[in-house]
């Protein structure tokens, strides 16, 4: 398994933990879920906006590998 950390502003760490404790989450658990679902069923404008990025750098990211 591993950690990740992420830095958010005040506001929206706050916001984060009421939406958990609507939910009966803690603020992680209910990020770790978001992750999961995220994962599990990306939105097609994501995906779309992943590989637009991905084959605008694809030279780029050649050259790094």
């Amino acid at each position: 398994m591993s950690t990740l950390t992420v830095e958010l502003d005040q506001a929206k760490a706050t916001l984060l933990r009421e939406k958990a404790r609507m939910y009966g989450l803690g603020a992680e658990e209910f990020v770790t879920a978001s992750i999961e679902e995220l994962i599990a069923h990306p939105e097609p404008e994501f995906e779309a906006a992943v590989r637009r990025v991905l084959a605008k750098n694809h030279e780029l990211y050649r050259r790094l590998a």
